[in-house]
């Protein structure tokens, strides 16, 4: 069974340059950067698994902060070309930074990239020369789980430290734990164990969209707090934003003085309504007072259902970018706000 290897750089990539320690309160030095790429994970982790073929691919070498829509765009051509090459492989695991990794696989499972082959994502939360480093063991689950045929027609998947995620729930929820990775409110889809992959259920499937070709949407991520009138949200417009994602208090709330540049604000672009709390769905008829979430969907702004703020910004950038607009626009961006 052939696996394709794609790395793009990030922590499981990186060491300290010129000779540098790991970082620590007292090491001084430069820190660490991605240097080491697809080939160099194959030959480490080619003796755990020799019942397969694996592929390397080395498509970047950056954090992964650095990531771009384009990048995605080329990953997503690279999966396919992968996918459906004179050999083809069977599989794709794709190794990068762990701060945008529920971004990289979300985009990923919105245009389709699992349809075909399994797909999954992983990293590491520690880098190559720090102690117990995990990247090694996160590369080797996820391969298994590429090759898993119970993995096939699951979306795509982020295993990390021996968990399973699906990528329309996970979220990193740690800055340093080794396990940082938890998909609330339903919880992980599997787990890696002496190498044999148990899947449970997963997301039900949705109809992928295609990759539009233009430019990507402009979206941004504005996050209310106790007193805030967010008069920063009316001026987004001026600055070349297409719309705006909405973290608000608790199940969708806002301070009643925020209310007025709220509504402003969705009658100029579209405007989803997320929670800060990283856990549950926004509400949609509890709470009616100024500036509850009955309120403000009253006045035009859209439910982001169970979506984090990072993959409703995604969404609404794929949608805006299709073309979509109005009900339609909403329509389509509901359907995947509460899958």
């Amino acid at each position: 069974m052939r696996i394709a290897l794609v790395t793009l750089g990030g922590t499981i990539s990186s060491e300290p340059l010129d000779g540098d320690t790991s970082p620590g309160p007292d090491a001084g030095g430069g820190g660490v950067v991605p240097v080491s790429g697809a080939a160099t994970f194959v030959r480490e982790v080619a003796p755990f698994l020799p019942d397969l073929t694996v592929v390397p691919v080395e498509m970047r070498m950056v954090p992964s902060p650095s990531l771009t829509v384009a990048d995605l765009r080329e990953l997503s051509a690279c999966i396919a070309e992968l996918v459906e090459d004179g050999d083809g492989v069977d599989g794709v695991v794709v190794a990068q930074g762990t701060d945008t990794i529920e971004e990289t696989a979300y985009a990923l499972d919105l245009v389709g990239a699992a349809d075909e082959v399994p797909v999954v994502v992983t990293g590491a939360m520690r880098d190559r020369t720090a102690p117990g480093p995990d990247g090694a063991a996160n590369v080797v689950a996820a391969l298994r789980t590429a090759a898993s045929p119970d993995a096939r027609g699951r979306g795509v998947l982020v295993v990390f430290a021996d968990r399973v995620h699906a990528a329309r729930w996970v979220t990193k929820t740690s800055t340093f734990k080794v396990d940082a990775f938890t998909s609330e409110p339903f919880g992980p889809v599997g787990i890696v164990a002496e190498g044999r992959v148990r899947l449970g259920a997963t997301p039900r499937p949705l109809p992928p969209f295609e990759s539009p070709d233009g430019p990507p949407a402009k979206v941004a991520i504005v996050t209310a707090g106790l007193g805030d009138d967010l008069a920063v949200l009316p001026a987004l417009g001026d600055a070349g934003y297409d719309g705006v994602v909405l973290v608000a208090m608790g199940a969708g709330h806002v301070p009643a003085a925020a209310v007025d540049a709220v509504a402003f604000t969705a009658q100029t672009m579209p405007v989803v309504l997320c929670s800060r709390t990283g856990a549950g769905p926004v509400f949609t008829h509890t709470y009616g007072y100024e500036g509850g979430e009955i309120d403000l969907l009253e006045r035009g702004v859209l439910p982001g259902g169970t979506l984090t703020p990072t993959k409703a910004r995604l969404l609404l950038m794929l949608l805006l970018a299709s073309g979509l607009q109005g009900r339609e626009l909403a329509h389509a961006f509901a359907r995947h706000a509460e899958a």
